[in-house]
């Protein structure tokens, strides 16, 4: 789990990012835990700021729908409400891709594109967002298309390469399965590369093709953090914890 607190003219973090490794198991109330303590990790700046939450989880109306890589007790839990009455201030929950690319969309490397850009994040598994013209078409959940008899995020999450003890090269090769069958869905005009191995797109980018641009994100592993905390906007707040 990580935070920090955002500049939301620039989109640019104005702290240094913290981090505590996440709780095993994830249950509410050990997730609450572990942001309280962040937010003091990050101090007085942080006191009074509304807090924006993404969170790897179906979110509709401040509601955690599904519980991927996480404990079953975020099945049709009130995430918000439950974080808003935990830590005493406003709360904007988001799916952790859909924050990502809202970042990217606001202010990063999705603004002002045109037609669709698919963004996916490569991590524990596979999440994605579909920016579309400007907006965002929220909890589209690509890493659970069925491959194989299961959630292709088995077979194509960084977390896979390293399950499966790939080399970056072998890795790539079941990105690309999962990339063309995406395109072949969809037919975007960009795709955005997130998560953590953004930071090592030379290990797996030469060894992917497809008909749309492909780029890494802008805002690469804080994109998250930053389109979190862009939910908080208003035309009276200038920064926003995420």
């Amino acid at each position: 789990m990580k935070a920090g607190i955002v500049d939301l003219d620039t989109g640019e973090l104005v702290t240094d990012r913290v981090r505590i490794p996440t709780p095993e198991g994830a249950h509410p109330q050990d997730v609450l835990d572990t942001a309280r303590e962040l937010i003091g990790m990050l101090g007085d700046q942080a006191d009074g700021l509304p807090l924006g939450v993404c969170f790897p989880a179906i979110v509709k109306h401040g509601r955690t729908l599904s519980a991927a890589n996480i404990s079953d007790d975020w099945i049709d839990f009130a995430a918000e409400e439950f974080f808003e009455k935990g830590l005493g201030r406003d709360i904007h929950f988001v799916n952790d891709a859909d924050a990502a690319g809202l970042a990217e969309l606001r202010y990063g490397a999705a603004k002002g594109q045109k037609g669709l850009t698919i963004l996916t994040t490569l991590g524990t598994g596979i999440g994605s967002a579909f920016l579309y013209e400007g907006r965002l078409v929220p909890n589209t959940e690509l890493g659970h298309l069925r491959w194989k008899g299961e959630s292709i995020e088995r077979f194509a999450s960084a977390s896979a390469r390293e399950r499966l003890d790939l080399k970056w090269k072998e890795w790539a090769q079941h990105l690309q399965a999962f990339y063309e069958h995406v395109e072949f869905l969809f037919s975007p005009d960009l795709f955005l590369v997130g998560g953590g191995v953004s930071k090592n797109p030379e290990k797996f980018m030469p060894y992917l093709s497809t008909r749309a641009e492909m780029r890494i994100c802008e805002h690469r592993n804080n994109a998250g953090i930053i389109g979190a905390a862009s939910l908080a906007r208003s035309d009276e707040e200038h920064l926003a914890g995420a």
